[in-house]
C-alpha cells in the first residue's frame, strides 16, 4: 500500500471539510439578519454542525498524520511541508478545545481561516517523505517540534480572538488621529493575512501554467586543507523571477509580460543558493497582497475592517477578550516548554550546545520574551481590551515571522529542515 498516496488523500478530504466547516460558521453569524427563527437558536444549531464538521476534518487530519508517520518510519515534522500541516493539525485541536469551553460560533469565522491557510501554504512545498539526515533523528526533535506548535496553535486562537475583538470595537467611522492609527493598525493586520492567501494563489496560477525559470550558481570555497573548492548548484523557480540569484547565470527562463531576464541580483548578504528564490517568494507575495487588497477595496470601496465589523455587532468585546487571553495562557507554557526548554535539549545533543544564536532561536526568544511581556502586562497592569488584544496581534505576527519569514529573509541551521 502507498501510505504516502493514502495519506495525501485524507490531508485533502481534511482541507475540504474545514473549508465547508468554516462556510458554515459564517453562516451561523452572517444568517442570524436573515433566518425567521431565533437569532441565538440559529447561531447555536449552525455553530454546533460548524463545529461538527471541523471535528470530522480533524478526524481526517489526524489519520493523515499516522498514516504519513507509518509509512515514511518517522514523525512528519522534519520539512516545511510537514510542519505545516501538523501546525494546522494543532490549530484545529486548539480551536475546538477553545470553542468547547466558550461555545462561540464566531470564533470559527475568524480561528479557522488560519488553519486553513496555513494548510494552504503548506501546499507549495515538495511532498516527497525525505530520509532524516542526522541532526534530525532524535526523539527530542520530535518533543521540541510537537510542543511548540501546539503553543503555536493556541496563540493563533488568541490572535484570531484578538483581532476580532478589534474589529468589534475599532470605529471605522471616526476621525481622529488616534482611531485612525488604530484603523490603520487593524488594515494594515488583514494585509498580512492576504501575504499568504495572495502567495498561495499566484503559486498555484503560475505552477498550473507550467511556468519555469533555472539558474546556475558557482560557489567557491576554502577546505579544511586550504584548497579552493568550487561547487556549482541549479537553483529553479516557478514564480517569474524578479531576482535572481546571487552571481547566478540563466539557464532557462520562460518570458513573463516582457520581462526575459531578472530586474536584478539578490544582495551578496544574504546567505545560501536559494537566498534569490527566497526573496523573489516575498517580493511576490507583497505584490500578489497589495493587487488583492486593492481588488477588494474597489469592490467594496471602504477599508476591509469596516466591511467586516457589521457581523460582530450583538458580540460582547469582553468575552473575545477573555477567549483571547485564555488561550494565550494555555499556549504559553506549553511554547515555553517546546520552543525553549525541549529545543535546547535537543540542541546540545545536536550541535553539541544549548544555545548558539542562531536566527531561528533568537526569534522563538524574542516570541517568548514578547508573550512573557503580554502576560505580565495582563495580570499586574491591568492590560485588558485594545491594549491587550494588540499585544496578541502583534504577537502571532512575531509567530509567523519566526516560523515562515525567518527562513525566506535569513539563513542558518534551521534552513535544512524548512522550519
Amino acid at each position: 500500500m502507498n501510505w504516502e498516496s493514502v495519506s495525501s488523500t485524507f490531508l485533502l478530504i481534511a482541507f475540504i471539510l474545514y473549508s465547508v466547516s468554516f462556510l458554515v460558521f459564517v453562516i451561523a453569524i452572517t444568517g442570524q439578519r436573515w433566518s425567521a427563527r431565533d437569532p441565538r437558536q440559529h447561531a447555536r444549531k449552525w455553530g454546533w454542525i460548524g463545529f461538527g464538521g471541523a471535528a470530522v476534518g480533524l478526524a481526517a487530519h489526524l489519520i493523515y498524520f499516522f498514516t504519513r508517520w507509518y509509512g515514511g518510519g518517522h514523525i512528519p515534522t522534519s520539512n516545511m511541508f510537514e510542519f505545516l500541516t501538523f501546525l494546522a493539525m494543532m490549530i484545529m485541536i486548539a480551536f475546538i478545545i477553545v470553542f468547547a469551553i466558550y461555545r462561540a460560533p464566531v470564533l470559527g469565522v475568524f480561528a479557522m481561516p488560519v488553519g486553513i491557510v496555513i494548510l494552504a501554504y503548506a501546499s507549495v512545498f515538495p511532498h516527497d517523505v525525505q530520509p532524516l539526515i542526522p541532526p534530525l533523528q532524535s526523539y527530542w526533535l520530535s518533543i521540541h517540534v510537537t510542543t511548540a506548535a501546539a503553543g503555536e496553535a493556541f496563540f493563533a486562537v488568541g490572535f484570531a480572538a484578538g483581532l476580532m475583538h478589534l474589529l468589534r470595537v475599532v470605529d471605522f467611522k471616526e476621525t481622529s488621529k488616534p482611531a485612525r492609527r488604530e484603523q490603520r493598525g487593524v488594515e494594515f493586520t488583514l494585509f498580512a493575512v492576504l501575504l499568504i492567501v495572495g502567495f498561495v494563489g499566484i503559486f498555484f496560477v503560475f505552477k498550473s501554467a507550467g511556468y519555469s525559470a533555472s539558474f546556475q550558481r558557482e560557489t567557491v570555497s576554502i577546505d579544511a586543507n586550504g584548497n579552493e573548492v568550487t561547487q556549482t548548484e541549479t537553483v529553479n523557480y516557478v514564480l517569474p523571477p524578479i531576482v535572481k540569484p546571487f552571481n547566478g547565470t540563466v539557464l532557462q527562463m520562460d518570458p513573463f509580460l516582457g520581462m526575459k531576464s531578472p530586474l536584478f541580483e539578490a544582495p551578496s548578504w544574504m546567505k545560501g543558493v536559494n537566498a534569490g528564490r527566497k526573496l523573489n517568494t516575498v517580493i511576490w507575495s507583497v505584490i500578489s497582497a497589495a493587487v488583492l487588497y486593492a481588488l477588494l477595496r474597489l469592490v467594496f470601496r471602504k477599508p476591509l475592517g469596516a466591511v467586516i465589523r457589521p457581523a460582530l455587532q450583538g458580540i460582547d468585546p469582553e468575552d473575545l477578550d477573555e477567549i483571547s487571553y485564555r488561550a494565550i495562557a494555555i499556549g504559553f507554557p506549553i511554547f515555553t516548554l517546546g520552543a525553549l526548554i525541549f529545543a535546547m535539549i535537543w540542541a546540545a545533543e545536536a550541535w553539541g550546545r544549548f544555545w548558539g544564536w542562531d536566527p531561528k532561536e533568537v526569534w522563538a526568544l524574542i516570541t517568548w520574551l514578547f508573550y512573557s511581556a503580554y502576560l505580565h502586562l495582563r495580570l499586574s497592569r491591568s492590560w485588558h481590551g485594545r491594549r491587550s488584544s494588540w499585544m496578541s496581534v502583534i504577537g502571532f505576527i512575531i509567530v509567523m515571522f519566526t516560523l515562515v519569514g525567518v527562513n525566506l529573509v535569513i539563513a542558518g541551521l534551521h534552513s535544512y529542515a524548512g522550519v
